[in-house]
């Protein structure tokens, strides 16, 4: 049993980070019709604005070593440091979470514009034509994180207070020695809350349910003087937002580099076909199903019985499900049967 529920927390948080991305997609599809296979470049930057911005917290002078006296030697201070002493050193401690203040507009703004500025034109194009297209946008923005932050993975460390492991076990009733990592609960709570955010924004506001209404059928909401393109738009930047945050969070669990998107794309379209294509709910049940499924395989135990199991249980689940029902579990009917 306790092996059992700590891989159920490690499918979790790896079906958190499943199902932000593919939430993302999801929301892109549903309302621009666009395949944006540069979707997982997202959420690579959102991991480079934490990297961004613990480097900017962290600059620092040669000052002189006062604890050696024999010679005259010298370290790296931090500016926080010199400036406001231990709260300087606190603000470094905590420079993922702060990196969420500068995600959020960043993210914003690179999503905008990579509408604006690229996808737009592709609406009415082929899913063959976008998926070139955002794939070669995908190459170009890895390319330019590579030059400017290196190719090696840069690790990054969580707050000092939650660095430890939680003692889950006694939460549960099995056995108090029982722990798991205090950041990895914090990021499947993270994604629950940001999962819930999108979800209460489209469906309890204005703005948002006039989107869902325009996924369904946009040519009614435009004939009603309702700019839905302008709303699309929006939707797209908060898809990248989404993205941006899900990778900022990451970064304590898998060090980011340049091709940390890359990774998390395939396995994310995968999630979003699953789920059901334009479908939501559909996205974020497929993102932990496939999450904990994915960690179930890759027990000892079952590896031993099925070798390599772990690296294809989810397309072999994909398999079945699509043969069983073309639109995904939870997908529009028609939307993918033809």
């Amino acid at each position: 049993m306790d092996a059992i529920f700590i891989q159920l927390l490690n499918g979790l948080d790896k079906g958190g980070a499943y199902a932000l991305i593919a939430l993302g997609l999801t929301l892109v599809f549903g309302t621009l019709g666009v395949v944006n296979f540069a979707h997982g470049a997202l959420f690579m930057l959102g991991a480079f604005c934490a990297v961004a911005m613990n480097q900017l917290l962290t600059m620092s002078v040669k000052v002189k070593d006062e604890s050696i006296t024999f010679f005259e030697a010298y370290k790296e201070q931090p500016y926080l440091e010199i400036w406001f002493g231990d709260t300087g050193l606190t603000i470094i401690d905590y420079s993922v979470p702060i990196s969420i203040l500068l995600a959020i507009p960043v993210m914003l703004l690179i999503g905008l514009v990579m509408e604006r500025g690229l996808i737009r034109h592709f609406y009415r194009r082929s899913h063959a034509e976008q998926i070139l297209v955002t794939f070669g946008l995908a190459i170009v923005l890895q390319e330019i994180i590579k030059v400017f932050f290196g190719a090696n993975p840069l690790p990054m460390t969580a707050p000092e207070i939650v660095s430890g492991s939680a003692a889950v076990g006694s939460w549960v009733g099995l056995d108090a020695s029982l722990v798991y990592p205090w950041w990895r609960l914090i990021y499947l709570f993270f994604s629950l809350v940001v999962v819930g955010g999108v979800f209460a924004f489209l469906r309890f506001t204005t703005y948002g349910m006039v989107v869902r209404a325009g996924m369904y059928d946009r040519e009614t909401v435009g004939l009603l003087g309702i700019n839905i393109e302008r709303r699309f738009t929006v939707v797209f930047g908060l898809a990248a937002v989404v993205a941006g945050l899900a990778g900022v969070m990451y970064t304590p669990i898998v060090p980011p580099d340049y091709h940390l998107g890359m990774e998390f794309l395939v396995l994310s379209f995968v999630v979003v076909v699953v789920g059901g294509m334009g479908s939501l709910p559909g996205a974020v049940i497929a993102g932990f199903l496939l999450g904990v499924l994915q960690s179930f395989a890759s027990m000892n135990e079952v590896k031993q019985l099925f070798p390599g199991i772990d690296q294809i249980i989810i397309y072999l689940v994909a398999v079945v499900i699509l043969l069983v029902r073309p639109r995904g579990l939870m997908g529009r009917k028609g939307l993918m049967e033809t």
